[in-house]
């Protein structure tokens, strides 16, 4: 959510910006956000000049009671009394003019940073750089769910029977490198200096509308049923909900914080569910990283989060590269944004695999996060990448250090975690 100053004095910055994500349907709200607001400010002129009133009557009974003039007194009550009933009216309205600014408001995206490239969908975002060579093997490279078959790794058929379609059972070897790697992503967040946390795995719906859009979550969370409860998406959600309400001392400043987490996704959309593999599914577990901050330090935030996903897959042998997220695929409360996508070779082309962003103040307004400063309070800016979210990056390991023979190497950052195993045989 932005600053309704930026919309009272610069209401034509805002309306660029809208056009730049390519909803012009939302400009109408800008207007509407400019006429609310003025009749607000002129309710809450009317209400404190009839309590300045008030007071002065108020004042004048009991002078007026003091001389024993009760009559004159008592007609003074009645004015009070309708200038009451007035106050109540205005202060009726100030709730109803402040929810329709909110509901408007909420609505409204953030404004995005001047070096993200203007494009309509994710067609549009820009390579910036590659790490590491996009290498193809003389030899063929199967499917990721054939490669763990060999592995007696998978089992989406029981999964299917007791949870549906979009559900897993990791088996053996295979589940142990999944949680090999997220034990691995953990400890390099650790070593990069970020506390390690454990977050709480439902939210209230305050705080999901305090960290993403409507049209995220409604195509995202999963509501548990007559409860105001719902299962994260990411341990952002919780990770920024934890300081929501809260004036942070700006001794604190940067908070840096790592969070491990089931995710669970409706995955509602036009690219739908796996029947076999496992690149895009309803739970996944993820290593994520947080950072709150000053203003004047998010973009250099910004810009170290984003390589340490790089330096963590490249420890992985998986070449990377970088996208620069286009104003139209980034979510409203978002001010930048890019994709770290790992290399497939058996498809010859690169997929997500990471995802970071800068949200600005957006997050902190909405869930009046502040930081104390001898000035007086401000807004924190929260950042968010993840570290490392399986299974996809299960997926761009297992291809890329897919040998002939059908075994796969062991990075040598993971050997520590699989008890020295060098490389995984196939059973059959």
């Amino acid at each position: 959510m932005i600053d309704i100053k930026l919309i009272r004095e610069n209401p034509d910055v805002v309306k660029e910006n809208i056009k730049k994500k390519f909803q012009d349907q939302k400009l109408v709200l800008v207007d509407e956000v400019i006429e609310l607001d003025k009749k607000n400010r002129e309710a809450k002129l009317n209400g404190d000049n009839l309590r300045a009133d008030r007071k002065k009557l108020s004042e004048q009974i009991g002078s007026l009671m003091k001389s024993g003039k009760k009559a004159e007194a008592e007609k003074i009550r009645q004015e009070v009394q309708k200038i009451n009933d007035a106050i109540d009216e205005t202060e009726q309205l100030e709730e109803k003019y402040s929810e329709e600014i909110k509901s408007r408001m909420m609505k409204i995206p953030n404004i995005i940073d001047d070096s993200v490239p203007i494009g309509k969908d994710d067609s549009e975002n820009v390579e910036v750089q590659r790490f590491g060579e996009a290498f193809v093997p003389d030899y063929e490279i199967p499917y990721h769910a054939d490669i763990i078959a060999r592995f007696n790794g998978l089992d989406k058929e029981s999964a299917g029977r007791t949870s549906g379609v979009g559900f897993y059972y990791l088996i053996g070897d295979i589940a142990r490198l999944h949680e090999a790697m997220l034990a691995y992503a953990r400890d390099f967040m650790i070593d990069h200096g970020f506390t390690y946390c454990i977050p709480p795995f439902m939210i209230r719906s305050n705080v999901v509308t305090g960290v993403m859009s409507f049209d995220e979550m409604e195509a995202m969370m999963y509501k548990i049923e007559g409860e105001d409860l719902y299962l994260i998406g990411t341990s952002e959600h919780s990770m920024i909900g934890r300081f929501i309400d809260q004036i942070v001392d700006e001794s604190q400043l940067p908070l840096t914080l790592t969070s491990y987490s089931p995710c669970f996704r409706k995955e509602i959309g036009s690219h739908g569910l796996e029947e076999r593999g496992l690149y895009r599914v309803h739970q996944f577990e993820k290593q994520e990283m947080i950072v709150l901050c000053k203003p004047e330090d998010s973009m250099e935030w910004y810009n170290k989060m984003w390589k340490m996903s790089v330096d963590l897959f490249r420890s992985l042998d998986i070449p990377v590269r970088q996208l620069d997220c286009c104003s139209g695929d980034m979510a409203d409360l978002k001010v930048k944004s890019c994709d770290i996508e790992a290399w497939s070779p058996r498809q010859q082309k690169y997929f997500e695999v990471c995802s970071c962003s800068t949200l600005g103040d957006a997050q902190a307004r909405r869930l009046g996060i502040r930081y104390k400063t001898k000035e007086g309070n401000k807004f924190v800016h929260t950042l968010n990448n993840t570290v490392l979210a399986t299974p996809r990056a299960l997926i761009a390991l297992l291809e890329c250090n897919y040998n002939k023979d059908g075994s796969v190497n062991i990075p040598k950052v993971l050997q520590p975690y699989m008890g020295g195993k060098e490389k995984l045989v196939p059973v059959k």
